[in-house]
């Protein structure tokens, strides 16, 4: 796993139980046929692009979810802000996945208007990087096991070695106490979902030491579907 392309080819191979693995599942629903092709070359771009653009933080929150990550192969981003990802790497192409209109999700929107803001490379992750659902129940999210983040815990390990970071940026508790023992420098922000938009807001704020003036007063009221 230690170039972008291997590293998204051994994601791919990764089967658990009641989990959807956006790189290697189709779902009979929302999937173009080859959107699991179009999800692993998705991530192995922004692979890429941040290790050519030295990235020096990585953002990581607990799961996919069943409307951004699922869907895009992208972490903590959904259809909607696409471009924005496109332009933050670099100018790299990132192709949708899925048929009908592009979805939003609370928690990628709020992500992206700071990205927007940081205006440098940032590399996004899931401490669990597939997404977790319900028994039977495929558009649902639920909190991963322990068992599912330590057969998927190697990878995280794999993508702090290509790239190298000096900082780690947990979202919400979950991703804190997950990242607790490794050996980085750990920042950990309230996740925006839940009433914790405002939390998130400040605490990316002061990390990047940006004025308060950059947030965007519609934080507050997004009619987007929350993200565990």
């Amino acid at each position: 796993m230690n170039t972008p392309e291997s590293f998204v080819e051994e994601l791919a191979a990764v089967d658990l139980v009641n989990t959807f693995n956006p790189y290697s599942d189709i779902c009979p629903i929302h999937d173009t046929v080859d959107a699991a092709r179009a999800r692993r070359e998705n991530l192995k771009r922004c692979l890429e692009a941040a290790m050519n653009a030295r990235a020096d933080t990585i953002w990581i929150a607990r799961d996919l979810g069943y409307r951004g990550g699922r869907r895009t192969g992208v972490p903590l981003t959904d259809e909607a802000h696409l471009t924005e990802a496109e332009h933050l790497f670099g100018g790299i192409t990132l192709a949708r996945a899925t048929t009908g209109p592009a979805l939003a999700e609370r928690t990628a929107t709020v992500t992206w208007q700071l990205l927007s803001s940081i205006g440098r490379p940032v590399m996004l992750w899931n401490v669990f990087p597939l997404h977790p659902h319900a028994p039977d129940d495929p558009m649902t999210n639920r909190s991963h096991r322990k068992t599912e983040r330590s057969a998927t815990w190697p990878f995280l390990l794999a993508l702090l070695e290509m790239l190298q970071p000096k900082r780690l940026v947990a979202i919400g508790r979950d991703a804190g106490e997950a990242l607790a023992d490794l050996d980085l420098p750990v920042s950990q922000v309230r996740h925006p979902s839940y009433g914790g938009q405002r939390e998130f807001t400040a605490g990316i704020e002061a990390i990047y030491n940006l004025s308060s003036s950059a947030r965007r007063p519609e934080t507050a009221t997004l009619p987007f579907a929350e993200f565990a």
